[in-house]
């Protein structure tokens, strides 16, 4: 368990998480409006999404479908029967004066997701609901020294909005969570996860209190837009929480922003309750009925989730859990791993993606669909290193050259010139030459000085370039050194 040391003894942090997942679809969830990131501002908006009067909103089926499936990679609960509501607030990009959301009655219901720590161990954190609503569109403060812009592209795209029960209790927990959960919709192909892009976006709730006590009071920190910034706002707003109440003061319930510049969280409003918003039921849509034969379609397409596919790794590969871990966090990784793997050592194979491949990645800042280095031309090379073509350290060799040019490992070895020296005769040749040259220290070897048997590996692996075979090289020293 993870504490706060405040100057009265430990404080327990309690984190629930609200992550706003815009769903993969082609148009918005109540209208037509394409949902392409990036385009020109205002050009993606229909009458729906501008509130016309008149305008009656249609329901998306894909991003119901999407939804459901989501709902079932996340083991929860699917409602076949559930309610789109009207959430009234005033905002100057909220056209129609209320969002079209779920409340009372949402879509999915209770779920679970299972965290994997960096230690080893496993945490399962509740999902409360996922409810499907649709987005507001965008103010834009930085375009005018007096004016603020509107930009209604987003407006009416389709959001799952995926509530965490306050089962988290550090920041690296909660930074955990976001991971998995990303990872899960990205296996699914649900959300893409793009949090810079603003298609996944987090509410954290926070509050402290003394181990064993009843939950304190919780402020919402809103939006915010990377993980890294989640683990600092929980720590900065758990840390400012533990101060107030040590000082003897109390904690309002609010809604906080997190400053990316100063890095601090600041007051935004006072925490609206469910009654502020005047939900009802919307009157231009009728409830949703689901029937169970299509969840049961829906169910039997699910892909291969991280847990099963990590699960499947260590059984069938025999991977260590962390080697699993890092390789199923995103598909294409897995699938990378998978092709380089088959017929293969598995083993090696995940050791030359997770510490070779993917130490090149992170130093060159590429992503593994950016590799120059194809996952069947990685499989080509451990086959040069099976079949005693080259040594494992020339292997490194060869791969850097790859990664620089993306060409085959079996034509770098050979306008290098570097294919193994696996001829006996000439490997025993080079031998005989070393030891002739240095009788002094096969003298002292002989004498008990065995740690001199590296150097005469290391001199012999000198005069061939690296070529020889090291096992070969091992073999002939001992014989002749014993004799």
């Amino acid at each position: 368990m993870t504490y706060i040391q405040g100057e009265t003894g430990d404080w327990e942090v309690v984190i629930g998480l609200e992550v706003h997942a815009q769903v993969i679809t082609k148009s918005k969830l109540f209208s037509g409006a394409a949902t392409d990131f990036g385009a020109a501002p205002n050009s993606q908006v229909s009458f729906v999404d501008a509130a016309f009067p008149g305008m009656l909103p249609v329901i998306n089926e894909h991003a119901v479908e999407q939804a459901v499936r989501t709902g079932l990679g996340l083991k929860a609960q699917i409602n076949l029967h559930s309610v789109f509501d009207r959430k009234n607030y005033f905002y100057a990009d909220l056209p129609s004066g209320y969002q079209i959301s779920q409340y009372l009655q949402p879509i999915v219901g209770k779920g679970e997701l299972v965290l994997d720590m960096p230690d080893g161990s496993s945490r399962t954190v509740g999902i409360t609901r996922l409810h499907l609503e649709q987005d507001a569109g965008k103010s834009i403060h930085d375009q005018h020294p007096s004016k603020t812009y509107i930009d209604l592209n987003r407006s009416g795209v389709a959001l799952m909005e995926i509530v965490s029960e306050p089962d988290l209790r550090s920041a690296e927990e909660a930074a955990a969570y976001v991971r998995k959960l990303r990872s899960i919709l990205r296996y699914l192909g649900t959300c893409d996860g793009n949090m810079e892009e603003g298609s996944m976006r987090c509410d954290c709730n926070v509050s402290v209190r003394k181990p064993g006590q009843p939950f304190g009071t919780r402020c919402e920190i809103k939006n915010v837009n990377s993980i890294r910034f989640v683990m600092a706002a929980i720590e900065y707003e758990a840390a400012r929480q533990v101060e107030v109440l040590e000082a003897g003061g109390k904690i309002d319930q609010e809604t906080r922003l997190w400053d990316t510049t100063k890095l601090v969280t600041r007051s935004m409003r006072s925490k609206e309750e469910a009654h502020d918003y005047r939900y009802f039921p919307d009157p231009d849509l009728l409830p949703l009925e689901l029937e169970p034969e299509w969840v049961e379609e829906i169910k039997r397409t699910l892909p291969e989730l991280p847990d099963e596919k990590k699960a499947r790794f260590i059984g069938d590969y025999k991977l260590s859990a962390y080697d699993a871990n890092v390789l199923v966090n995103e598909k294409a990784k897995a699938d990378y791993f998978e092709t380089v793997a088959k017929g293969r050592d598995a083993k090696q194979a995940a050791n030359w993606v997770t510490v070779e491949l993917f130490g090149a990645l992170n130093k060159a800042g590429l992503e593994i669909e950016q590799s120059p280095v194809s996952a069947e031309n990685l499989g080509g090379l451990l086959d040069l290193i099976a079949d005693n073509t080259i040594s494992g350290r020339i292997a490194k060799e060869v791969f850097a050259e790859m990664f620089e040019t993306g060409e085959k490992p079996a034509d770098i070895v050979e306008k290098k010139g570097l294919r193994q020296v696996t001829d006996t005769g000439a490997i025993e040749a080079t031998i005989d030459q070393i030891l002739a040259a240095n009788a002094d220290k096969v003298a002292e070897y002989k004498s008990g000085k065995d740690k001199l048997f590296g150097f005469f590996v290391g001199q012999a692996m000198k005069a061939t370039q690296g070529k020889a075979n090291p096992a070969m090289v091992n073999e002939i020293l001992q014989k002749k050194l014993q004799g």
